[in-house]
């Protein structure tokens, strides 16, 4: 069955082809407005936006795959930063500290007859940042690495560095959680 990603996210299309998934991108344009502010329900919700999205614009038998992921600082979620200052502001408040990353995933398999079945979960990671200098966080942040990342930082790349330890998924922290969807899918 064909397979689409309703996401654009170039993390999430790397993480699909590291495991040998075939798909397709199709965009599902903006999110909507959300019913809660915590955490795990508001990536959950935005998913399933997503998916949806591309759902109601199909009608071949296809499995649409939705993602959300938010970075949560004591159940208070961190966007990704506006600007350099409210990166530095975010930065200044993960280092020396434990967040989670949420990341929620909303699987439809649209059917011949139209009919959907639909599975919904999320993945969540702690990740402890080592404490970081004023002149670290400047730095990072001239690097441009973290202006469109959630929580201001890129687990990936260069931030890196500053990320003492992680308890759960590192691949959910990089933006979908490929072995558990992989085990969902199957």
């Amino acid at each position: 069955m064909k397979l689409i990603l309703a996401s654009e996210s170039p993390r999430r299309k790397e993480l699909l082809n590291q495991i040998g998934m075939e798909f397709e991108v199709m965009s599902c344009g903006g999110e909507a407005p959300v019913t809660t502010t915590i955490p795990y329900q508001v990536v959950e919700e935005h998913a399933m936006q997503k998916a949806k999205a591309v759902a109601d614009n199909v009608t071949e038998p296809v499995t649409i795959i939705g993602a959300d992921t938010v970075v949560a600082l004591k159940e208070h979620i961190l966007e990704k930063p506006k600007s350099k200052q409210d990166a530095k502001e975010m930065l200044q408040k993960l280092q020396g500290n434990t967040h989670e990353v949420y990341t929620g995933v909303v699987i439809i398999k649209k059917k011949q007859d139209g009919r959907e079945d639909c599975i919904r979960f999320h993945e969540c990671t702690k990740v402890t940042f080592y404490e970081m200098s004023a002149q670290e966080i400047e730095e990072y942040v001239n690097t441009g690495e973290p202006m469109d990342k959630a929580g201001s930082y890129g687990i990936q790349g260069i931030g890196a560095k500053y990320v003492k330890e992680i308890t759960g998924d590192y691949n959910n922290v990089v933006g979908l959680p490929v072995a558990r969807l992989y085990q969902e899918l199957k």
